[in-house]
């Protein structure tokens, strides 16, 4: 079974109760829209999120959000090939994968690209909290490159498209933060989206980022809800 969900922000006590209700083992997948909360607390911290996750009877499939370290920055990542796809492992957690941007995963036989990264409109209050902060939390030209080349070699045509962010003409205005000047916020990324999207054919399209869930058109937003992505054989 695959199921999908939104930003855990490491706090993963849905997945827990989840694990439980449907008694999933390893074999079974959940799909995180990014910012999961695993990477960029630091080794130790992080270390104990991992022993914890790792002896859940789920494997998680994380989408990068911008509220983490990218997993080719931390050591102890190498690639490896899984559902078609290649995705960052560490060796001593084999159950939690992170998806590589570009990339096109086989989920019962539904061809799934994976475009991770978005703006931080809470960058300089975590500077200057002297949080984490990541300067390469949107995608960068050569990930954008290698995602439109991709696109390319399928002719433009995929199942589903898993990302953080949205496409800039979905974006749900009703949930932005109070307080914050749009002007000022960087929406390269979802520009970016929004130009791939009116060009891609597709038949579903699924982002976290906006701490909402709803639908539109082809695309849903989610949060804390978890939905089923297969219904298996």
């Amino acid at each position: 079974m695959v199921y999908i969900t939104g930003d855990t922000h490491r706090n993963f006590s849905r997945v827990v109760l989840m694990c439980r209700t449907f008694h999933t083992s390893k074999e079974d997948v959940l799909i995180i829209l990014g910012d999961a909360g695993i990477n960029g607390f630091g080794t130790k911290e992080d270390r104990q999120v991992k022993q914890m996750l790792s002896r859940l009877p789920i494997t998680l499939f994380c989408i990068h959000g911008n509220h983490e370290e990218r997993p080719q920055n931390v050591s102890g990542y190498a690639e490896t090939v899984w559902h078609g796809g290649a995705v960052f492992m560490e060796a001593e957690y084999p159950n939690l994968l992170f998806a590589k941007d570009g990339e096109i995963y086989e989920f019962d036989g539904r061809h799934c690209l994976v475009i991770g990264g978005a703006y931080s409109v809470d960058k300089h209050y975590r500077l200057a909290l002297g949080k984490h902060w990541w300067a390469d939390e949107q995608p960068s030209d050569t990930v954008k490159a290698r995602v439109e080349q991709r696109l390319e070699s399928e002719n433009w045509r995929v199942d589903v498209v898993l990302s953080h962010t949205c496409p800039l003409q979905y974006e749900p205005t009703e949930v932005f933060l109070p307080g914050i000047d749009q002007s000022t916020v960087d929406k390269s990324t979802e520009e970016w989206l929004g130009a791939i999207e009116s060009r891609l054919q597709y038949d579903e399209w699924y982002c976290g980022h906006f701490h909402t869930g709803k639908r539109i058109d082809k695309l849903t937003f989610l949060f804390q809800e978890i939905q089923m992505f297969s219904f298996g054989e």
